[in-house]
C-alpha cells in the first residue's frame, strides 16, 4: 500500500523567535508539494502562533513538541492541547525519549496525551525507542512493541490509522550513530506488526511509521527506500535551512 511520506523536523529547545521566523521565511515556499510529502516543523511552544502565521498559504505544517493531557486547569507551565489546537497546529510530538528520560513521562501519560490530541482535532506523532542496553540484549522489538501497544490503548482503528509512529533508537539520537538500513526496516516493520496485532492489518497498512536518530541528507534516501519506513523525525539536520531542504531531495 502506498503511504505518503512525512518528514518532520524537531527543533527541540533551540532557536530564538527571530531565528524561527527567518527559517520559516526561507523554507515555507521551497518545499516539495504536499501531494508528494508532508513536511513538518516541530517548534517550541512559545513560537507556535508565529509559526502558524509564517506558514499560512504554504504546504509546510507545524507540530508542537509536547502537550498536556488536560485541556485546562491548574497545571502551571504545561501547554493545553485545546489551546494548541486553537492556533491551528497540525501535529503534536509525544513520547520522545527525552521527555520519558528527563521528565519521567510514562506510557500511561503518553496514551492520555494521544487521546487528548485526537479529541482536539490534531494528529499525534508518537515516539518509541530502546536504549543501547536493551538493543544489545536483543530485546528491542519486545520493548518497543510494549511502548506502541500502551500508547495506542483505547484509540479507535480510524485514529490509529491516521497516527504517525516514530521509531527512534535512543542510542542514535544526537549521537552521530545511525541505525543501519536493515535495523531501521526491521524495527519499523516490528512497530507495524504490533499495530496489525492490536488493530488489524488494514490499519497497519495505513499507519505511517518514521525512523529517527541521526538522520541526515546523506542517509535519508537509504531509510526511505525501506518498505516500512514512511518518513523521518529529524533533530540536528532540521535546524539549518540548507540541510532541512536537502532532507527532502529524496522526493525528486
Amino acid at each position: 500500500m502506498s503511504r505518503k511520506p512525512i518528514i518532520a523536523g524537531n527543533w527541540k529547545m533551540n532557536k530564538t523567535a527571530k531565528e524561527a521566523r527567518e527559517f520559516i521565511g526561507a523554507v515555507a515556499n521551497a518545499i516539495p508539494s504536499n501531494d508528494l510529502v508532508d513536511t513538518v516543523i516541530g517548534s517550541p511552544a512559545i513560537f507556535l502562533e508565529g509559526m502558524k502565521k509564517g506558514v499560512k498559504d504554504t504546504d509546510l505544517k507545524v507540530a508542537a513538541q509536547n502537550c498536556y493531557f488536560e485541556d485546562f486547569g491548574a497545571f502551571t507551565g504545561e501547554n493545553s492541547p485545546a489551546t494548541i489546537a486553537a492556533l491551528g497546529v497540525d501535529y503534536v510530538i509525544i513520547g520522545h525519549s527525552e521527555r520519558r528520560d528527563y521528565f519521567g513521562e510514562t506510557d500511561e501519560d503518553i496514551n492520555k496525551k494521544a487521546h487528548a490530541i485526537f479529541k482536539n482535532g490534531m494528529t499525534p506523532i508518537i515516539c518509541c525507542g530502546e536504549s543501547l542496553e536493551t538493543y544489545e540484549a536483543g530485546k528491542a522489538e519486545e520493548f518497543v512493541g510494549a511502548q506502541v501497544s500502551a500508547a495506542l490503548k483505547g484509540l479507535s482503528a480510524e485514529q490509529v490509522a491516521s497516527s504517525v509512529l516514530a521509531y527512534e533508537p535512543i542510542w542514535a539520537i544526537g549521537t552521530g550513530k545511525s541505525a543501519t538500513q536493515d535495523d531501521a526496516q526491521k524495527m519499523c516493520k516490528a512497530v507495524r506488526d504490533v499495530v496489525a496485532a492490536d488493530f488489524g492489518q488494514d490499519v497497519a497498512d495505513k499507519v505511517r511509521v518514521q525512523y529517527g536518530g541521526s538522520v541526515k541528507p546523506d542517509n535519508i534516501a537509504d531509510y526511505m527506500a525501506c518498505p516500512d519506513v514512511d518518513g523521518a523525525l529529524v533533530g540536528g539536520a532540521s535546524l539549518e535551512v540548507d540541510s532541512f531542504l536537502a532532507l527532502l531531495d529524496f522526493v525528486n
